[in-house]
């Protein structure tokens, strides 16, 4: 989340004439993220996030919608977009596509415990098979078409090292990518973009982690179930300095998605795959971000050398899922 495109008091206050959410009682940028311009917003009717969408057209825009509107349907905490008196739920402010969604309680953790892990591959599983029944069909917006063509933008800022890396990992890649073991995978729309940040916790009355829900649906599309989960485990599930993985959080998220959905044989044997096939997409990704940024009035760009870690570390293998 980020703030591109600047929304004055009375703007946004004209905008929220087109729906039932009474007086507009205040609203602040959102500066994590680098992708939209995010709101909050409160009302006399409650509390909201409002985003516009910076570069995505109406097409895609719709099946991210639908996807969270069909998952909130199926009991999945997730923000469920909001309608306006006409029933829709994109618009457009400041010239830009606009949407209103429900404000989820809780707040992002920095430092994942297993019990953490644990709720996060329970709901994991629960959202794969909810979303089976959604049939609007988007590939991944950053799967292996995007890597092809982002990779070669980003080559002429790595050192001879990490260009190699690059090459050779993307070749691989593309390799798996065209094989019948991962036209075999499982899937359906996924969240693919999993981390601590896009998941909000509450503390229950013992005291004790309370998943309260999954937000930022913004990179979601068609993959490998797989995929979706080895997104989360480089996440939750490492020593940030090294970017090994943790037993006791790896075994926590692994046994709960597994406790939840067995495996079939094809998406064990693909399982080290996945997991590089998740570090190159951040790696490449927050590489793009950092040497060919966009103008922002809030942005924060993030650390590529992180997910070149985990990368090189995925490369030499990884645990496997119980």
């Amino acid at each position: 989340m980020a703030v591109f495109t600047p929304v004055t008091r009375a703007q946004l206050a004209h905008w929220l004439e087109r729906y039932d959410l009474g007086e507009l009682l205040g609203f602040e940028g959102i500066a994590s993220g680098i992708e939209n311009s995010n709101f909050f917003v409160t009302t006399s009717a409650g509390r909201f996030v409002l985003t516009l969408f910076e570069r995505l057209g109406n097409d895609e825009l719709r099946f991210y919608l639908g996807l969270m509107h069909h998952l909130a349907a199926r009991g999945i905490p997730c923000p469920d977009p909001v309608a306006d008196r006409a029933g829709v739920f994109l618009g457009r402010l400041e010239g830009k596509p606009a949407a209103l969604v429900t404000r989820l309680a809780g707040h992002a953790v920095v430092q994942a415990q297993p019990a953490h892990c644990a709720q996060v591959g329970a709901l994991l599983a629960r959202m794969h098979r909810a979303a089976l029944g959604y049939e609007s069909r988007q590939p991944n917006p950053r799967g292996m078409n995007w890597k092809t063509g982002a990779a070669p933008e980003v080559l002429p800022f790595l050192d001879g090292l990490q260009s190699a890396l690059m090459v050779d990992e993307l070749a691989q890649q593309q390799a798996f990518a065209a094989s019948t073991l991962r036209a075999a995978l499982p899937s359906s729309a996924v969240h693919a973009d999993l981390f601590r940040d896009n998941v909000l916790f509450e503390s229950a009355p013992d005291g004790s982690p309370r998943l309260g829900g999954v937000i930022d649906f913004y990179f979601a599309g068609v993959d490998a179930w797989m995929f979706d989960l080895a997104v989360a485990a480089n996440d939750w599930c490492i020593d940030d300095a090294t970017g090994e993985f943790d037993p006791a959080r790896f075994d926590a998220l692994a046994r709960a998605y597994t406790g939840a959905r067995a495996l079939l044989d094809v998406e064990r044997t693909a399982w080290p795959m996945m997991l590089r096939a998740g570090a190159l997409r951040f790696w490449l990704s927050r590489l793009h971000d950092l040497h060919l940024p966009r103008p922002a009035e809030m942005v924060t760009p993030k650390d590529p050398a992180h997910f070149e870690r985990i990368l090189r570390a995925r490369r030499l293998g990884g645990p496997p899922l119980p």
